[in-house]
Parts: structure tokens; C-alpha cells; sequence
């Protein structure tokens, strides 16, 4: 097949997994009108109706159902392995996509990686900051980032940081006219500071551990956000309670702008993984993002 033959299955791949013209385009780069110019001149090569069009969706057709599940497991495979000839060049190179969330990003994934980049110009990185657990197969992601509980067994998992807590703070002022809580019960009688989660839109639960005895408590909230500095600003605002890692506001305790409270009831978590499949071979690119990130032991 002509490599614009090749380009073409990708292209109508895309469009078959996003049911999304505008998604497909984005994704690839390309304008939503080049795109359908491809799939129309693809559909009239093959003399077949890969997908069903109407104003507001698409979806493939049986013979675009029968190409997808056919070849579509295979184009991944096909673009490592071109990948990993790069492992022949004197300079590696090659494009890797992480999904990971805020907090790892900014203090392991790009200080790490800002010195590999700088050696190998010829390394494409793309972070996507989500908080999601997201099916980084499904989603064409080379590897994501969760903490050591949270990673699938069937996935290769390298840890890249230190066992961390989260910590409950609030500002000064808001304690002006509030006790302290003594245990996680008595969040609930407490203004808090929410995170909503992508997955599901659900509400995260705020976790704690004692003596082995764990406990997650559904606090109220006049706020809720999906981002971690949001709802860092807020609670330095006075808003409430918030359950923030321990190293993002431990400037702000030092400086006493905020106050931890619980702290007997806030155990570590284990530290982040990078993870990714385990039957698919590491391209050279992704060997140098693993190698920069793994966690050196002292």
C-alpha cells in the first residue's frame, strides 16, 4: 500500500473512534475539511461507504466496523516499530504522549524531563493534564502517570517519586470563629473545599488512616473545583478546608498563611508510577522519558 494509501486508514481510524469529524481533524492536525476530502477519496478507492454521516454524528458502516476492528489494533503496533528503528540513528528521536495530573506534572514529569529534552532535540513530549483515570490505550497515550495503588496489574509500572500525604489546611481567619477538627468526622460540620474528578464527574473523597483504621469522608462544599491550584487559592482566600499535597502548601504553612489540622490522621500515599502496556516493546524515545524519570534510590 502507498504511504498516502497508509495515511488515509489513519485518518478514517480516527474519524471511526471519535465518531467526530472536528475531534478526528484536532487529533491529527488537519483542517475538518482536508479531512473529509481524505475519507470521500478513500471511500471512492476502496468503491465503499466506510462511514454514515448525518448532521449530528457519525459512525461507521459494516465494512467501516470490519476495517476498524481489523487493522486498528495494528496501526499502533506498526508506528513503535518505526519508531524503535530510531534505536539505528546516532541521535534517538520520536514523539511520546503522558497523561498525568497536575501535581506530578509540575514537580517530577517537567523538571525531570526539561535536561532530556535539552540532549535530544529530536524527542517530541506531549503532556496532557488530566485527572482522570484514563485508558491510555484506548486514548493513544504512551504511558500515564497514577499513584502505586491506582495502576493496573497488567501494566508495566516504574516509580518515578517518593511516598507523599495529602494534608487538610485552611487559612487563618477561617478558624477565627471555628474549632479545630479533631477527626475526620468533624468535617462535616465544615466549610470545604471540593475536587470534582472527570471520571464519572464524581466528587473525590477525602482519605484517611489511623492506627490501620481508614476512613473517606464526603465533605460539603461551598466550592468545588476540577484543579488543584483553584482550590489552593480559595483556601488562602479563607474559603474553607482543602486537601492539598503536603509539599504544594508547605511554603504557605511556613510563612503562615495557611494552618494543617489533622495531621495524625493523614498517612502517606505511595508514591507516583509511570505505567504503560506491558506486550507492547518501549520506542527508544519512550526508553529516554522512562530512564529520566525512574526514581534513583540513594
Amino acid at each position: 500500500m502507498a504511504r498516502e494509501n497508509l495515511n488515509d486508514i489513519v485518518a478514517f481510524l480516527a474519524v471511526a473512534r471519535e465518531k467526530n469529524f472536528t475531534k478526528a481533524a484536532a487529533q491529527l492536525g488537519v483542517s475538518q475539511s482536508a479531512l473529509s476530502h481524505t475519507i470521500r477519496a478513500l471511500e471512492t478507492r476502496l468503491g465503499l461507504r466506510l462511514l454514515t454521516r448525518t448532521t449530528r454524528s457519525v459512525s461507521p458502516t459494516h465494512a467501516g466496523e470490519r476495517l476498524l476492528s481489523a487493522v486498528g489494533p495494528h496501526i499502533k503496533d506498526i508506528q513503535l516499530e518505526l519508531e524503535a528503528l530510531g534505536a539505528l540513528r546516532a541521535t534517538p528521536s520520536g514523539n511520546v504522549r503522558i497523561t498525568a495530573g497536575l501535581h506530578v506534572t509540575e514537580t517530577i514529569l517537567w523538571p525531570k524531563l526539561q535536561p532530556m529534552l535539552r540532549e535530544h532535540p529530536d524527542v517530541n513530549l506531549e503532556i496532557v493534564v488530566d485527572y482522570g483515570l484514563t485508558n491510555i490505550v484506548a486514548d493513544r497515550f504512551d504511558a500515564g502517570v497514577r499513584l502505586g495503588e491506582q495502576v493496573a496489574r497488567d501494566m508495566v509500572a516504574v516509580r518515578i517519586g517518593l511516598d507523599f500525604r495529602f494534608v487538610v489546611v485552611a487559612a487563618p481567619s477561617y478558624f477565627e470563629d471555628r474549632a479545630d477538627p479533631k477527626s475526620p468526622q468533624d468535617l462535616t460540620a465544615h466549610r470545604c473545599i471540593n475536587l470534582r474528578l472527570p471520571t464519572y464527574g464524581g466528587i473525590y473523597a477525602w482519605e484517611f488512616e489511623r492506627g490501620g483504621r481508614e476512613i473517606n469522608v464526603r465533605v460539603e462544599s461551598q466550592l468545588t473545583f476540577n484543579s488543584s491550584k483553584q482550590i489552593l487559592d480559595a483556601a488562602l482566600a479563607g474559603f474553607g478546608l482543602a486537601y492539598l499535597p503536603e509539599d504544594t502548601v508547605k511554603p504557605h504553612l511556613e510563612r503562615g498563611r495557611l494552618k494543617q489540622v489533622l495531621d495524625n490522621w493523614c498517612a502517606p500515599f505511595p508514591g507516583y508510577h509511570l505505567y504503560f502496556p506491558s506486550r507492547r516493546q518501549s520506542s527508544p524515545a519512550l526508553s529516554l522519558v522512562i530512564d529520566a524519570l525512574r526514581l534513583k534510590r540513594k
